[in-house]
């Protein structure tokens, strides 16, 4: 990576010059850090690094410590000066070469690196309660889960994609219960939801469950039938009992489908009941007796995770003896290091921020690292329908986001809920996003690409040379096999142009190329994947500027090949980062 290389040669020559007492005061001890920028005249470099932070160590004015870091820098490949306090890189054409030869010899796996270096994540997203559809939010965490697991298994990570299955609290029991009056109604009795309001919270009354109820009178005949003529005005147990495993089993499978069709894969749906029913639950709670970090109060079990972290204490049994949902939470944390895994990486909401410290304390408690578990607290996303701000309910009518695929597909869904940082609200323009314009950020970023799709269709048909009366076989030839066999100096070409416009905006192309590595490795570091919305966009711009200024089908055919070679390079950047977020790049628009 460039920036890197380029601020690895100026920290090497500072480090040699100061053991070697030739920058002023400097000594060896002094802290210092630089970083690596592009300068906003491009007359100056295409690189810079500012040193003038050295001054309060070296004694010495910021011109002249960058001169003499500069002056012991060995240059290869690239021309140094110096301006103020900083020391500023421009490329030989050489340098830039090698980054189009790079490209298109490791193709898809240009950025593939080792930053992981094997280190197992399991990464937990969505874990949704199995009681209905997905709302919008949840869209947000499978779309950036699923694209973060992308960039980490391409840079290295050993990622496992885990789905927690919240299906052991009452929550089911209100779904059984909602989906046993839907079937009655099915069945013509006469029965309906509570009208009081607090009841009411009790059930979930949106329509969703309509389909569900007639799906279970078809295929539970039998028990529908009994259900009607049990009824005298309450549930029977045993009835319940299995409506509300078959509701569960029901949503869930619907959830799945919808999650395959969005492009996110779990390696595993982890389910909650699964950690009662093992016993795990009670294992936990005796393993942290054992260790004395549980007491009574009240009637109640209390967790001591003050001690370490929390600011109160929790309750781990309630004085009824229910468990509160930390108490299987603790549990499943403690499965997955278990398990064996290093990290421990979420995707919560952001109200769960007070969860942290307490999940934290139980993970040292039960004697490992609390610093394992990490925490991505995800803002919501406001839906904007013709303007306006599109309010939505849990239990009643509500935009679903099998409904915002269907209205503007699983590429545009997915694109927008990615393109803006996890920790900020997102404001989805859905009207924007099923244009077809250039405002629209995913139909940009797909059409660069059909476009240098279509350059490429275009170099290998045939052509009639008018004067001559004779069609061109030239450029029919496999034009992949052509490209494969330029090497470096054969793009020397491309900076014979006269034009300077070309020449700049063939760089600065080139160069965006380059910065892929970095922005890979960045997005997986820092757990940002909208890094790669905001690269994909920055790519596709400099790549239609670069087509505005540089004709690539021309008569000169080396230098055809050439650009040609860069429409290539443009098309396998593009389609390896729109992978990596599960975004489709056509070839056609």
């Amino acid at each position: 990576m460039l920036k890197e290389y380029f601020l690895d040669k100026v920290t090497a020559s500072v480090k040699e010059l100061v053991e070697q007492g030739k920058l002023g005061q400097m000594k060896a001890e002094d802290a210092f850090s630089f970083q690596t920028d592009v300068p906003k005249n491009t007359q100056f470099g295409d690189f810079a690094v500012n040193v003038a932070s050295l001054a309060r160590y070296a004694r010495l004015a910021p011109p002249v410590i960058a001169q003499t870091i500069a002056d012991n820098i060995k240059t290869d490949g690239f021309d140094v000066n110096v301006a103020a306090g900083f020391i500023n890189f421009k490329l030989h054409d050489s340098l830039l070469n090698n980054i189009l030869v790079e490209v298109l010899d490791k193709k898809l796996d240009y950025a593939k690196n080792n930053q992981g270096e094997g280190k197992k994540v399991i990464l937990e997203y969505v874990s949704a309660n199995p009681t209905g559809p997905f709302h919008i939010g949840h869209g947000r965490w499978a779309a950036m889960g699923s694209a973060l697991a992308n960039v980490m298994k391409y840079s290295g990570y050993d990622i496992f994609q885990e789905f927690y299955i919240n299906d052991a609290g009452s929550q089911i029991q209100k779904l059984g219960k909602s989906l046993y009056i839907r079937i009655l109604k099915e069945l013509n009795v006469d029965i309906d939801f509570p009208q009081d309001e607090e009841e009411a919270k009790n059930f979930y009354t949106g329509e969703y469950l309509i389909p569900v109820a007639k799906d279970f009178v078809k295929e539970e005949a039998t028990r529908a039938n009994e259900m009607k003529d049990k009824f005298n005005g309450e549930f029977d147990a045993e009835l319940l009992k299995f409506v509300c495993k078959y509701a569960r089993l029901k949503m869930l499978s619907w959830q799945k489908a919808l999650l395959e069709n969005f492009n996110t894969k779990f390696d595993n749906y982890f389910s909650e009941l699964t950690l009662h029913e093992s016993g795990q639950v009670e294992a936990c709670i005796a393993k942290l007796q054992e260790l004395g970090e549980l007491y009574e109060k009240d009637g109640a079990l209390w967790f001591a995770s003050s001690k370490y972290g929390d600011d109160q204490d929790r309750v781990i049994k309630k004085s009824d003896g229910a468990y509160t949902y930390l108490t299987a939470d603790i549990a499943y944390h403690y499965d997955k290091l278990k398990r064996g895994f290093d990290t421990l990486l979420n995707i919560w909401g952001a109200d769960h921020h007070g969860y942290i410290p307490r999940m934290r304390a139980s993970i040292e408690v039960l004697g490992y690292n609390p610093n394992s578990l990490e925490v991505l607290l995800g803002q919501l996303v406001n839906l904007v329908m013709n303007g306006e701000q599109v309010r939505m309910g849990k239990r009643t009518k509500m935009i679903t986001l099998d409904e915002l695929i269907d209205e503007v597909g699983v590429d545009a869904t997915r694109y927008w809920m990615i393109m803006r940082s996890i920790d900020t609200t997102l404001d989805f323009d859905v009207e924007l996003a099923k244009s077809k314009t250039d405002e629209n950020p995913v139909f940009y970023v797909q059409y660069a690409h059909a476009r240098a799709c279509s350059i490429l269709r275009n170099a290998l048909q045939e052509k009639f040379d008018v004067i001559n009366n004779e069609i061109k076989s030239s450029n029919n030839t496999a034009l992949d096999e052509v490209i494969n066999k330029l090497q470096n100096k054969d793009f020397d070409i491309l900076w014979t142009c006269k034009d300077e416009k070309s020449l700049e905006t063939t760089k600065k192309l080139l160069l965006k190329l380059e910065e892929y590595k970095s922005v890979v490795q960045n997005a997986a570091k820092n757990r940002t994947p909208y890094l790669l919305t905001k690269y994909l966009q920055e790519l596709a711009a400099n790549f239609h500027q670069f087509y505005a200024f540089s004709k690539v089908l021309v008569e000169d055919e080396k230098l055809m090949y050439a650009r040609l070679s860069i429409v290539k390079a443009v098309t396998i950047i593009l389609k390896s980062a729109m992978a990596l977020i599960a975004v489709e790049a056509p070839e056609k628009m």
